[in-house]
Parts: C-alpha cells; structure tokens; sequence
C-alpha cells in the first residue's frame, strides 16, 4: 500500500504526479505557470485528466540564477495553500532539498518532499518525519544541486542507485516517516549520462524488487533527447516509450508534463498486464 495525504493506493495502480513549475526559466515550459492563475489552470487541468499528485518546484533543476530559500518560499509556500483550498483531496508535493522550505509547504499543506537531490540536505527527512509527510528518495550520484554531471562513471550504476536510494528510505523510516508514504526513485539524468539513465530504466525491475514504490521522472528530459537527437519540444514520444517500459517493469509513480498522454500508456500497459479490463468491449460479442 502506498499512502500520501488522504489517498491510498493499490499495489497495481499506477499513479501520475503533474509537474507544476513556479519557475520563469524552467527547462520545458519556459514560466508558463510562473504566475497565480496559469499555474492554477494547469493543477486543475492536470486533475481532470487524470493526476493524483501535483509536484510543486520553486527552482529549476538546471544551473541558472541563483534562487534563494527565502525566493524558493515565496514561490511555492502560498501556491500550496491555495492549492490545498481548491484541491482538497488532491495530493500535494513539493520538489525542494532544502529543510527549511520544506517545513515551510508542509505548514502550508503539502502531502509529500520529493528530494531530487538524493538528499544533500540530511535535515529534510527529518522535517518529513515531523510532519508525518511522505518523502522521495533520489540518486543524485553525489552531484551539487543545480550541476550537470561531467565524466561520472559507476562501476555498476543501478548497485550504486539501489545502495543510496535504499539507505535514503530506511533512514527516513528511522526517523519517523511513515513507511507506506516512502518512494524511491533512480534519479534520471541527475549525475548520470544518457547511457546511465538507459541502463536504469533497463533495470529499473531490481529497484522494484527492493520492494519500496519506484518513482519516475522521465518527462522530455535529455537522456530521451539525446538518445532520439530530438530538441526539448519533440521528445514526447520517446518519454511515452519510456514510460511504458517503466510501467512493464513496475514503477508506480510517474512524475510528467503531459498527463492526458501519459494516463492512455499507463492504462494500456495495466491491461496487457491484466490488472485493468478494457473500457469497453464490443469486438467480436456483437
């Protein structure tokens, strides 16, 4: 059982988490939801299309201006609240390494600190357990927040990712997060290549083997652009693709920008596996 704010999930329900940036220079959409209402717009567009969590980001992932904790709150910690108004059953996250914007949206309301930073800043799960949040656990590989990997290598990177990712999720239990609300997630493109981020998704079944809920987070990011030769607006394709072998191999969480799109894969994928039944069914009974 996986639990997040007021949901439950099964153990065979894939789970879409919609990326809502408060950024004016994140990599996809540009600021497109920097201010109030179009980032509102797009949490309720995300809802009827099918997400049940919404991930917050107050900083880009990529190097660029510098963006304090005191900014990064600014951004995010009202959007929470007004989200937690509108959304109340809707599952909320917030992409942050830093501890003291982390206590900040989980006094604002949000469900879950997804820690894409492999946790830098040990005093996060510390707030999650505190609050009695749910926390995502990430590979980084090491890297800085906000760096671009350089000639990382791993002697073998999916036993580098299971050591780090599962440490993370056992010290967050430690502390007191709440065991079913604990994801743990390989961290594409975070210190790693494109051949690296390959390789994890090849192996991604190990990770779920570990028996922790496996997050993703795929969505038109370079190792699918470099992989196809594709720039950031023609990458959707090769996302999707991705996203069905993950789905194959049995991650249960899947952080992305185009959720309609990513609910018809992830639908598709749990019927050929048997655990979802067609929409309808009228060929050949007629």
């Amino acid at each position: 059982m996986l639990r997040l704010g007021r949901r439950e999930f099964g153990a065979q329900e894939p789970v879409i988490m919609a990326i809502v940036n408060r950024t004016p220079d994140s990599f996809y959409d540009r600021g497109a939801t920097f201010r109030d209402e179009p980032a509102l717009a797009r949490v309720e567009q995300a809802v009827a299309e099918g997400a049940a969590i919404i991930d917050i980001g107050g900083v880009k992932a990529g190097p660029g201006e510098e963006v304090t904790a005191e900014e990064e709150a600014r951004r995010t910690v009202g959007f929470v609240a007004e989200v937690r108004r509108r959304f109340p059953d809707v599952v909320i996250s917030v992409d942050t390494w830093r501890h003291d914007v982390g206590e900040a949206v989980c006094e604002a309301g949000a469900d879950l600190l997804n820690d894409a930073w492999g946790g830098v800043d040990p005093k996060l799960a510390e707030v999650a357990a505190r609050y009695g949040v749910g926390l995502v656990c990430t590979h980084a590989g090491g890297a800085e927040p906000r760096t671009r990997p350089h000639r990382v290598t791993y002697d073998d990177v999916m036993a580098d990712i299971l050591e780090v990712t599962v440490g993370l999720a056992e010290r967050a239990v430690a502390l007191g997060v709440p065991r079913e609300s604990v994801l743990i997630d390989p961290g594409h493109d975070f210190g790693k290549n494109t051949r690296h981020s390959l390789e994890a998704t090849r192996r991604l079944d190990e990770m779920v083997a570990t028996g922790w809920p496996v997050l993703v987070s795929l969505s038109n990011k370079d190792f699918v652009g470099e992989t196809l030769d594709k720039p950031v607006k023609e990458r959707v394709l090769g996302t999707l693709a991705t996203t069905a072998v993950s789905a194959w191999l049995g991650a249960r969480v899947y952080r992305v920008h185009e959720v309609a799109e990513t609910r018809q894969v992830l639908d598709m994928v749990a019927s050929i596996a048997g655990h979802r039944p067609p929409a309808v069914a009228r060929r050949g009974l007629a």
